[in-house]
């Protein structure tokens, strides 16, 4: 697959369209297909945490969530088409599962969170089949339990809501658990508090435009310090690549 690297994290490089064609093989295949919904956040994250860093790199498909992607993508020279929004592949992911009959998990955020963002997607999916619902934590000591009622469950999609780099480590670990009933595990950060109505996204001008972390800021005032993380990434970006033209000119011979 295509795919640019960013600050040494994978980024495939796909469209809506691509990475649902993706997920419709991975349903075909036997084995878990771990999802990830890379933002600039994620690979800020991954600089100083290998082990989310070989995570990542190691995934069957990280999409490009978020507009600091497709800007640093344009500086290296190697663009990517289109961002990919978790939220919205969660909801065309459930549509493709009500379509076929698959049964959706969902796992993580606050005690009756997931619930609702399920009870959300049913009502807008009325075929689609809800495998289960359950809070649980990332924790190391929760995961037997975890992992046996997802199985117990016949589930063939698992979104996880734990937070990155949580629910990315959580399902490395487990994947190998929860084949072959499993086919795909996608992290899905905050995505279920939106769908339950706790958190309101960003009206579609404002995502268009590419200012969904400044809507979201506005409303929560104590994310002030995870975003900081983008202009970080920005940083980063531009530091790589003047280090990079530092190296060019250094190689080129002298004249006279």
């Amino acid at each position: 697959m295509n795919a640019v690297t960013i600050l040494n994290v994978r980024i495939d490089n796909v469209t809506y369209a691509d990475a649902m064609a993706r997920v419709e093989s991975f349903l075909r295949e036997r084995g878990v297909r771990q999802i990830a919904t890379v933002n600039p956040e994620f690979v800020v994250m991954a600089q100083t945490n290998a082990e989310f860093r070989r995570v990542l790199n190691a995934t069957a498909l990280n999409v490009p969530d978020g507009v600091g992607l497709l800007w640093a993508a344009r500086r290296l020279k190697s663009p990517l088409r289109e961002r990919v929004a978790g939220q919205e592949l969660v909801d065309r992911i459930s549509a493709l599962a009500a379509e076929r009959g698959d049964r959706v998990f969902f796992l993580g955020a606050r005690e009756g969170i997931a619930e609702r963002a399920a009870s959300a997607l049913a009502a807008k999916y009325p075929r689609l089949a809800i495998a289960g619902c359950y809070a649980g934590s990332p924790a190391r000591a929760e995961e037997d339990a975890i992992v046996a009622r997802v199985n117990a469950a016949n589930t063939q999609i698992l979104f996880v809501a734990y937070g990155p780099p949580q629910q990315e480590l959580w399902i490395a670990r487990n994947a190998a658990r929860l084949a072959p009933r499993v086919s795909v595990a996608m992290g899905v950060g905050g995505t279920f508090d939106t769908l339950a109505g706790i958190t309101p996204r960003a009206p579609e001008w404002i995502r268009r435009a590419g200012f969904e972390w400044t809507y979201r800021l506005l409303r929560e005032p104590r994310r002030f310090r995870r975003q900081l993380a983008i202009p970080y990434f920005m940083w980063l970006v531009v530091k790589k690549n003047l280090d990079h033209e530092n190296r060019e000119r250094a190689r080129k011979p002298r004249k006279g």
